[in-house]
């Protein structure tokens, strides 16, 4: 029998928005879901204890910086991922190739794979969608990525195709390769912003999808109305018995804009960066606690907010922290962030079982956009 299987639960009527149940190994995922990212197998600054108390269903991690260090061969004898970081829900590993692709002049792209130097030691290393699929099988993931090339925002049609195709062929060599039924092997759609070439590579990569299908090379430097574009362009050719996830996108805007677009799932290293930088989602936008003008603002971040954070310290305190360069600050701040997109999600399936998404989008986005106005004048003035 499979290990992993999708149900939709309920389609709402006023968005067409869905939720939905995906079985894994480690549990049950209640889509649509937020993934916080632990990079190097832990979500900077927090433990997996942390996460659990804020309800996080599952978590990703990066096989590039993985494999670099402390490598592949450790964590699977370690046990795998779960094992190693103590950490029993699901998790995601990316296929690296991202991350890959942005070293720039540090490697080198052919159709059998990439080579590149390390970023730590300057060691020259290849990667091939074989070797990608061992170190991915190597960490023991319940979902892994197909490796892929990916292109920013600005590239050529012709150099777009060619790496689409590229994806492609990469694909068909991950699935001949991979053979762990517990492992949940999704393909990754690519095509840049050109629309007949998104098409093409989603037909062409339906052959391949089993359990569920990610979309990359959005939200890489474009401006959001193109990808929402993008995104529209696709949602009726997606396939409704598999979830859909997009990838490296964390914003509350883009994650509201993307569920009703049929997105599943999301991930974003966005809350726990924006954080260590002493800035905080709230319902009313984003707030720079580092500013002077909450040196005296004894209120919570977020009065509707129920972590940790939100019930227990201040504005005034979480300045001081962030301003003295306190670790604490950073801990205290990611909990809240993840906890803020989190209960979002959350909210957002019960407005999609009441079928109300579109009234609940604008209610947030009104309220959080005239937040952001306020908090850019703000800062603007502490300038």
């Amino acid at each position: 029998m499979d290990k992993f299987s999708f149900e939709t639960t309920h389609i709402c009527k006023q968005s067409g928005a869905r939720t939905g149940i995906f079985k894994t190994p480690h549990g049950i995922i209640e889509t649509p879901v937020f993934m916080p990212v632990g990079t190097q197998a832990t979500v900077k600054s927090l433990t997996p204890e942390d996460l659990n108390k804020i309800n996080t269903q599952i978590l990703l991690s990066n096989t590039y910086h993985l494999y670099l260090r402390p490598g592949d061969e450790i964590v699977k004898q370690a046990g795998g991922l779960h094992k190693f970081m103590n950490w029993h829900k699901p998790i995601l590993t990316d296929s690296g190739g991202f991350q890959v692709f942005s070293l720039s002049d540090l490697r080198k792209i052919s159709d059998d794979g990439v080579e590149f130097k390390s970023h730590l030691s300057g060691e020259k290393l290849y990667i091939t969608p074989e070797k990608c699929m061992q170190i991915e099988e190597n960490l023991g993931a319940d979902i892994i990525m197909a490796f892929d090339e990916c292109t920013v925002y600005g590239t050529s049609y012709d150099k777009s195709k060619k790496a689409m195709n590229r994806t492609l062929d990469w694909l068909d060599r991950c699935y001949n390769f991979h053979k762990n039924d517990s492992q949940a092997l999704f393909p990754i759609v690519q095509g840049n912003f050109y629309k007949d070439l998104r098409l093409e590579s989603l037909e062409r990569t339906k052959p391949y999808i089993k359990y569920g299908m990610a979309i990359g090379g959005l939200s890489v430097g474009e401006p959001k109305e193109i990808m929402y574009e993008m995104l529209d362009v696709m949602k009726p050719h997606l396939p409704e018995n598999v979830p859909h996830y997009l990838m490296g996108v964390g914003s509350p805007d883009c994650i509201l804009e993307g569920v009703i677009r049929g997105i599943d799932m999301f991930d974003c290293v966005l809350p726990t960066r924006i954080a260590r930088n002493g800035t905080a989602f709230t319902h009313d936008g984003k707030v720079v606690v580092r500013n002077a003008i909450y040196k005296d603002d004894f209120s919570p971040l977020d009065k509707e907010c129920d972590c940790e954070c939100c019930k227990n310290y201040t504005k005034a305190y979480l300045r001081h922290l962030i301003n003295a360069g306190e670790i604490l600050g950073a801990r205290l701040l990611s909990i809240h962030n993840i906890r803020f997109l989190t209960k979002l999600m959350e909210d957002i399936r019960e407005a999609i079982k009441n079928d109300c998404l579109l009234d609940f989008k604008d209610k947030f986005l009104a309220r959080y956009n005239a937040g952001e106005i306020i908090n850019a004048k703000i800062k603007q003035k502490n300038r």
